[in-house]
């Protein structure tokens, strides 16, 4: 059976953070998981000789990974066979690979753990702190990619249909309007190329909704074409943010706003960032 798209998404980003950290604390074992009903499901595993990893699932407070969740913060042992501040709950697991030294470092999303990536190696190795820091900042960076999609999710499935949309309230379609905006900024951070398309399709079904109980158009629209950056800064003027704001919030000098913000009113035709705004909106190019 096929996983669903969200699981096989972040199944994606805990693979590529497996690598990533083999590369930067140069362990010979790296491998992780996500917590799915209140276990970590170990989906990732690289450089491992055997498949005695294949099927660990680590519960919190259980294990090294386990009180590595719990505490929020990485745990390490230099010789997992004989340590004893941990449980040895997986010991058939870790010693069946012949892993000896073993750093667990959790992802901690909102405050709460939602995995854990591990680093090990055959034999005993005096860690430390070493391998602790560049594991944590692995750890980090996904836990970041997995609240930027958690956001996006959510806002997908809180978007209202046609149907329930029409018509809207000015409360409403002020809200999908900050939605829109909120969802650009988020779109500039992430480099993924998957989810900024998915994103992009939120961006537009936002679009699309908030116009639903607008007038007709009774002109035709000219042919205007806005940079992305360009959308990004009106549609932060349109909330009634001032340049400082939006650079604040969009990572740009507020020389930088004003750039963009004069670009597009030119490109519009108009002679105010209200006006633009009005005109961006009546020929769809803002919510």
């Amino acid at each position: 059976m096929p996983l669903p798209e969200h699981l096989a998404d972040d199944r994606r980003l805990v693979a590529d953070a497996v690598r990533e950290l083999a590369r930067r604390t140069r362990f010979p074992i790296a491998f992780g998981g996500l917590i799915e009903d209140g276990t970590a499901h170990m989906s990732a595993f690289l450089g491992n000789h055997t498949d005695a990893l294949n099927g660990l699932s680590v519960r919190p407070e259980r294990g090294l990974g386990g009180r590595a969740m719990v505490e929020l913060r990485p745990r390490m042992t230099g010789d997992y066979r004989t340590a004893r501040q941990i449980t040895h709950d997986y010991d058939g697991y870790i010693l069946g690979e012949g892993i000896g030294t073993l750093i667990a470092a959790p992802v901690v999303v909102a405050g709460r753990p939602r995995g854990v990536l591990y680093g090990g190696a055959w034999g005993r190795w005096n860690i430390g702190g070493v391998a602790a820091a560049p594991a944590m900042r692995v750890a980090d960076d996904l836990a970041r990619e997995l609240a930027v999609r958690d956001e996006v999710r959510r806002r997908m499935s809180d978007l209202p249909t046609p149907q329930q949309a029409d018509p809207l309230s000015p409360s409403h379609r002020e809200e999908l309007r900050e939605s829109y905006a909120e969802l650009r900024a988020i779109a500039a951070e992430i480099d993924d190329a998957a989810i900024r398309a998915r994103l992009a399709d939120v961006e537009r079904r936002l679009a699309a909704l908030s116009g639903f109980a607008e007038a007709p158009q009774t002109e035709p629209a000219p042919e205007v074409r806005l940079s992305p950056r360009e959308i990004d800064v009106l549609a932060r003027a349109a909330l009634g943010e001032t340049n400082a704001q939006i650079g604040a919030l969009l990572g740009l000098r507020e020389g930088t706003v004003k750039a963009y913000l004069s670009a597009a009113m030119a490109k519009l035709d108009a002679s105010t960032r209200h006006a633009a705004v009005a005109r961006a909106r009546k020929w769809g190019l803002l919510p």
